[in-house]
């Protein structure tokens, strides 16, 4: 390949990172830290309010404290997902904590299994477990199991 169509050519290399808007960093900051994130540094020249949470060392989910938030919470962002290990002690956790949940089992030939939830502030998320862990006590195939 010359240079010029080296200059032209263009891939995309995985997901850098979610923003998320919030009216209280604790808090936020606290939900996430439950599924397994952690905050870490935050480049100071950014201005505001905010923080980084970051699993292993990659700063993967942006949070953005403002004084209110924006009428449609959810703005054009569906939802997150992650990769997750360990469901049933996720399931556990959330019922802990009194989150509401929902999930399902993809019907193709990894049987990866679906849970949404959302943040304290109306964020969508969604964790995806291999399709190997054991199914949760009393689920059936179909969408919409949970708690929520």
């Amino acid at each position: 390949m010359d240079a010029q169509a080296k200059a032209r050519t263009f891939s995309l290399r995985g997901m850098d990172h979610f923003t998320v808007i919030t009216t209280n960093n604790a808090k936020t900051q606290e939900f996430y830290e439950m599924i397994g994130l952690r905050a870490g540094p935050r480049p100071p020249d950014l201005g505001g309010v905010g923080l980084w949470l970051y699993t292993g060392e990659r700063p993967i989910l942006h949070v953005i404290q403002k004084k209110d938030l924006p009428s449609d919470a959810a703005g054009m962002l569906d939802h997150m997902a992650f990769r997750a290990t360990g469901m049933h002690a996720v399931i556990a956790m959330l019922k802990e904590k009194g989150v509401a949940w929902r999930m399902r089992r993809l019907n193709d030939p990894f049987g990866v299994w679906q849970m949404f939830f959302k943040d304290p502030f109306g964020a969508n998320v969604e964790l995806d477990f291999d399709g190997d862990e054991p199914a949760p006590e009393g689920w059936s195939f179909g969408n919409g199991w949970g708690n929520g």
